[in-house]
């Protein structure tokens, strides 16, 4: 996620909501973290409704933590401001965290998996009438992307393949998630990649078409996005490293066992109205970052020219990350 544009102050369906942690009345541990107030920059999607299920109900607040949330529009996009600081925890998918972390632009650690693909998660949309009816018709076509060089244009870069095409034979455009509905109703792209719960406006408010789901076949619940630290954070403040990966881990426990309490999370983060909450397709919520999954990451960014030589990934996963 790559261009350092901020998600707009009007989105169709983003949210202003800078949410506090509250509710719940434990004291915080003796021994409790090293930084009490932390701010966590994160996208509008579902995969981060644990977070906020992590705030109403208590559960950072018992670990002695006040949070603050803060919406992004790309992992890479936010990541100065992980590294000025400005942020202490970024929500990002993994692509642009091992970009980073193999160029040397910043040393991070993974404190935390948030998401695993499901079909009908993600989606190649086209407007109706569309002359592109199959992934061979997007040779020299737009597709729009929420940020350049991240988990989307890989995505999209490994599904071209399967068609004999390259990365090459089309041109990523970038749009927000809030904005790329109507950048593929105007005709800026012709063809969008768009999460839940975007598509299921577009599709009902544009009458856009599915194209494909993007990750299926050899894509089959390929990890997306996980939380990041600094090392330099991790290295300072283990303890609030600890209790946030605590509350997250209770947090994503009850997002797996009740989709209702993502329904609710949901309209708080987002302008998500409840009957489209209750019928998103959620994908995998992890309590854990799984080596082997994020190491699939990598070896297909090494594939498509990403990354230069190998990567172990295993060597920015932070203790208490992978279990």
């Amino acid at each position: 996620m790559l261009g350092f544009r901020r998600l707009p102050a009007l989105c169709v369906a983003a949210l202003l909501l800078t949410a506090c942690g509250g509710g719940g009345n434990s004291a915080p541990p003796a021994n409790g973290p090293e930084k009490t107030e932390i701010r966590i920059g994160m996208l509008p999607l579902p995969e981060v409704a644990p977070i906020q299920i992590a705030i109403d109900k208590g559960y950072f607040t018992a670990e002695g933590l006040k949070v603050q949330t803060e919406l992004i529009s790309g992992g890479a996009a936010a990541m100065p401001d992980l590294v000025s600081g400005k942020l202490d925890i970024l929500h990002s998918n993994y692509v642009s965290a091992l970009l980073a972390s193999a160029s040397g632009t910043v040393k991070i650690k993974i404190v935390g998996a948030a998401y695993t693909a499901q079909p009908g998660n993600f989606l190649l949309m086209t407007k109706k009438g569309s002359p592109i009816t199959e992934i061979a018709d997007l040779k020299g076509h737009t597709v729009g992307v929420n940020t350049l060089n991240n988990i989307s244009t890989l995505s999209v870069s490994a599904l071209l393949k399967t068609a004999g095409l390259r990365p090459e034979d089309v041109k990523f455009v970038e749009r927000p998630f809030p904005e790329m509905a109507g950048a593929l109703d105007s005709g800026q792209v012709d063809v969008a990649l768009l999460p839940e719960p975007f598509h299921q406006a577009a599709a009902k408010t544009l009458d856009a078409v599915t194209l494909t789901d993007i990750f299926s076949g050899t894509l089959a619940d390929f990890p997306i996005a996980g939380y990041l630290v600094t090392d330099a954070f991790a290295q300072q403040s283990p303890k609030t490293v600890a209790a946030f990966q605590r509350a997250l881990r209770k947090a994503t426990e009850l997002a797996r066992s009740d989709s209702t309490q993502v329904t609710a999370a949901l309209q708080k983060y987002t302008k998500i109205d409840q009957a489209t909450a209750s019928t998103i397709k959620l994908g995998g919520f992890t309590t854990t970052v799984d080596p082997a999954r994020v190491q699939r990451v990598a070896d297909l960014m090494l594939e498509f020219g990403y990354l230069k030589q190998k990567f172990d990934v295993s060597s920015i996963l932070a203790g208490g990350a992978s279990g």
